[in-house]
Order: structure tokens, then C-alpha cells, then sequence
């Protein structure tokens, strides 16, 4: 974005220097708006590159005319854990953690770059990506390479509490929906959702008690690209939309189905 367009659109924006190599994957702290983390590729000699995951901070004083470098808070070392890194998401609610995909692994750090403990094996080809359940804050949800997707306990992590394999290709990206190869698949986990399984309640017509049967688990609704998806995510604003990126550059403004929609409310 250039600075006329940013005068046209009353968008402002602060241009900040990487000093440790190419950024592959950013992500920022729902909590503190001056910390940020980075995956990038990182030189090591002439013939190899490394990836590198750390958290950084913004200077607390801004000055639009000059580029400034990014403090680094902490990097977080991998060795022992395979380098081949993919993300490194805050905690959602404890501002000194923070969660890396490494390998087929997930680490929890503290934010000083102490290790508080990681879940081997957790998928049985690459892991690629992460997201919280912000209704079950020890509830985390992985995707990887074999094209599953799990669903972890903090509390318990000798196995997934939720497993299921509905895509015929590798997972990138999860959120509460599943993007992968050219479609975007919106699943079911109601076996560990937040809400009770079946709920009660009192009808009119004879004041007895009808118990409502929630959605099984599985697929609800694909949506479909003409190329890759390599990204999906939940609107913030509206809950019922969903928006999908795919490889030739298509962005895909997608809404649950009505059907579907009154289903899960009613």
C-alpha cells in the first residue's frame, strides 16, 4: 500500500525491518498488541537454510518516516525437535505462552522461551497447523499431512479425544473449518463441543420433556475452489461466514446454509 491510497481509504500503516530472514508465517498476540511471532527461513551458511520461530515486539514509539528493526523478545529454540516449523500461535488468554508446530509435534512455550512440555506424535505424517477451542480453552484442534484432524487435551495427551480422516488430501489449515486441496470442508465435532450432547427441554403442546439431538460428528458443507486452499477462517463479525483463500489467488466470501444454520440453533 502506497501512502496516496493510504490517504484514500484512511488506512495507516508502519513499515518495521526482519533483521533474521524471510517470514514465512506471522501471527499476533490477541492479548498484547506489541508482541508478534514469526516463522522464518533463516541462513545458516551457504548451503543450508533453517527455520526459526521467535517472538517479537513492536516499538513502543512509532515513527512513520524511518524503518525500524523489531526487538526480539525471545527465540525459541526447536533443535531438539525438528526444524521444520510451521506456526507458533499465543495462548488466547494466558499472555506468557505460546504453542509451536514443529515436525509432527506441538511445544508449549513460556513466553521466556522456557519449554513447559510438548505432545510427540501427534499426527502420523507432518502436522502443519493449529487452532484453540476459545469455548474449551484446553482443547486445541491439529491437521497434518495424513489428512486427519484430532482434537487434544491439555490435561490428557497420551491420545486425541477426536480423530477423523473426511479429506482424501493433506490439511494446511484448521480453524473451525478444514481447508484442503480445492475444497473447504465445515465439520461436525459435536462429541467434544462446548454444549451438552443432548439438552432437554419443556414444549408447549404437552408440557413434557423432549429432548433435542445434537449434530453427529462429520462433514456439514463443503465449499469448492478451482485451485489449492491454503487458507480458511471464521468471520469475527458474523459467525454464519466464513471466508477461503485458495493458490490462484481467489478469495471466497462463503455463508452457512440456512438448512444447516437452523439446525445447529434450533
Amino acid at each position: 500500500m502506497d501512502n496516496e491510497n493510504s490517504v484514500i481509504y484512511g488506512l495507516e500503516f508502519q513499515v518495521f525491518h526482519h533483521s533474521d530472514g524471510e517470514i514465512w508465517k506471522i501471527t499476533t498476540s490477541p492479548i498484547d498488541p506489541l508482541k508478534l511471532a514469526t516463522c522464518y527461513n533463516f541462513v545458516a551458511n551457504e548451503n543450508s537454510c533453517l527455520m526459526k520461530t521467535a517472538i517479537l515486539k513492536l516499538p513502543e514509539t512509532e515513527n512513520p518516516n524511518t524503518i525500524e528493526n523489531l526487538e526480539v523478545a525471545t527465540k525459541l529454540d526447536t533443535s531438539l525437535f525438528g526444524n521444520d516449523i510451521k506456526t507458533t500461535d499465543f495462548h488466547p488468554t494466558e499472555c506468557n505462552k505460546a504453542v509451536s508446530v514443529t515436525e509432527n509435534q506441538i511445544i508449549l512455550w513460556d513466553i521466556s522461551g522456557d519449554l513447559a512440555w510438548n505432545i510427540d506424535g501427534v499426527h502420523s505424517q507432518l502436522l502443519r497447523d493449529l487452532d484453540y477451542n476459545m469455548n474449551k480453552q484446553y482443547h486445541i484442534a491439529t491437521c497434518g499431512d495424513d489428512g486427519f484432524v484430532k482434537i487434544w487435551d491439555f490435561r490428557q495427551t497420551i491420545q486425541p479425544v477426536y480423530s477423523r480422516s473426511d479429506h482424501s488430501h493433506w490439511l494446511v489449515s484448521i480453524y473451525v473449518s478444514f481447508a484442503n486441496a480445492n475444497k473447504v470442508l465445515i465439520s461436525s465435532a459435536a462429541s467434544v463441543s462446548s454444549e451438552n450432547n443432548n439438552e432437554t427441554c419443556v414444549t408447549e403442546e404437552n408440557d413434557g420433556l423432549e429432548t433435542k439431538q445434537m449434530l453427529s460428528d462429520g462433514p456439514l458443507q463443503w465449499c469448492e475452489h478451482e485451485d489449492s486452499v491454503y487458507c480458511a477462517e471464521w468471520s469475527p463479525a458474523e459467525p454464519w461466514v466464513f471466508a477461503s483463500l485458495s493458490y490462484d489467488g481467489r478469495l471466497l466470501i462463503s455463508r452457512v446454509k440456512k438448512s444447516l444454520k437452523y439446525q445447529i440453533m434450533l
